[in-house]
């Protein structure tokens, strides 16, 4: 038998199906969910008909031919993520765009009135500055008592310990941002209005404080991930010329899982940025700038509560200086990502692609 009559009855027995009209329900599947997504745009009332054929094909599909419907549903799933982003994105920008061109750089900085919605006059610099600040407050948070708990899980606590404490750290991420604000603003402002004179229902530092509470398990989850994925022959190396535990965490460990632990703390200060409701719900969101600037005990308004708060009846230059708004926040948030990403791409690298 030649190559070409194997290479044929191969493909047959590997393709049992082929040519049995797969294809064109894979194309109906895809026109069907392409014309979801335009009459959503333009023509909203026919979308649930586009929804209901979609479904109908993919039920068709699945029973009919299942193994290419699930490869093409997951395609399309993710054609659709994609899309999605773009377009959340680019009405983003479009949204902000008129703010940008109106106000120009006096959006981001001035002096004077920053916010007033009778002369149309929107100035950020107020909201970037509040943001800048409990992000830091929330980094010196996260950032050791995250690595210090990775630490102990990874490198310190017996295997008992390991499995509970873990679970009950990742366990933090699931509680609702409003408790986390609603016990800031209850007890932690309580207790700073009692003992440290603060005059105002809210604060920065409270803010800091709340939020990276919230952070913590995202710093100490991926840092553990990080610390725990430093090869073994590495620590053993050290303790077999005469190390201690500590010694080899602090001089193999850490220096070898520094990307990773790096990664962590990223992604939990772009938790910080993009907090809300504890922000919201803490601090009196008023649009001027604490004094001096450094003064972490005053009211301020970040970005994220600036929305929250102003978006219920916004109009006009109002409501695109809230995009624009949301167009710093997006870009800060991506850049930390990227950043974090990048970081993660070089552990892998240098520990044989594991993290």
């Amino acid at each position: 038998m030649s190559n070409s009559l194997r290479t044929s009855d191969s493909s047959d027995i590997e393709n049992p199906t082929a040519g049995d009209g797969r294809s064109p329900v894979l194309v109906a599947g895809g026109a069907t969910l392409a014309g979801a997504l335009l009459s959503f745009l333009f023509v909203p009332g026919v979308t649930v008909f586009f929804v209901l054929a979609f479904l109908g094909v993919a039920v068709y599909g699945w029973f009919v031919h299942q193994e290419a419907t699930a490869k093409g549903l997951m395609f399309l799933a993710t054609i659709s993520t994609a899309l999605v982003l773009v377009l959340i994105t680019a009405y983003l920008f479009l949204r902000s765009f008129p703010a940008f061109e109106q106000m120009g750089l006096e959006i981001l900085y001035t002096n004077g009135d920053y916010w007033s919605r009778g002369d149309d006059r929107y100035s950020l610099y107020p909201a970037i500055w509040g943001t800048v600040l409990t992000t830091i407050l929330a980094t010196l948070v996260a950032a050791p008592l995250g690595v210090a708990s990775a630490i102990f899980i990874s490198e310190i606590a017996p295997s008992w310990a390991h499995e509970i404490v873990k679970p009950a750290v990742e366990t933090l991420a699931g509680i609702p941002s409003i408790v986390y604000g609603f016990i800031g603003f209850t007890i932690i402002n309580g207790y700073m209005m009692d003992n440290f004179g603060l005059t105002s229902s809210g604060s920065i530092v409270v803010v800091g404080v709340v939020v990276g509470l919230m952070a913590l398990p995202t710093v100490a989850s991926v840092a553990e991930d990080a610390i725990s994925s430093v090869p073994d022959h590495m620590k053993d190396g050290a303790v077999a010329i005469g190390a201690t535990e500590w010694q080899t965490i602090k001089s193999v460990t850490l220096p070898a899982s520094f990307s990773g632990i790096s990664a962590a703390v990223l992604l939990g200060v772009g938790r910080a940025v993009g907090e809300t409701m504890a922000a919201t719900v803490i601090l009196g969101n008023v649009m001027q700038l604490p004094e001096p600037l450094y003064n972490v005990f005053g009211n301020t308004v970040t970005l994220t509560s600036l929305i929250a708060s102003q978006y219920g009846n916004a109009h006009g230059l109002h409501m695109q200086a809230l995009f624009a708004a949301g167009v710093i926040l997006f870009l800060t948030v991506m850049a930390l990502s990227i950043t974090a990403q990048l970081i993660e791409a070089r552990v892998k690298q240098n520990l044989g692609g594991e993290l």
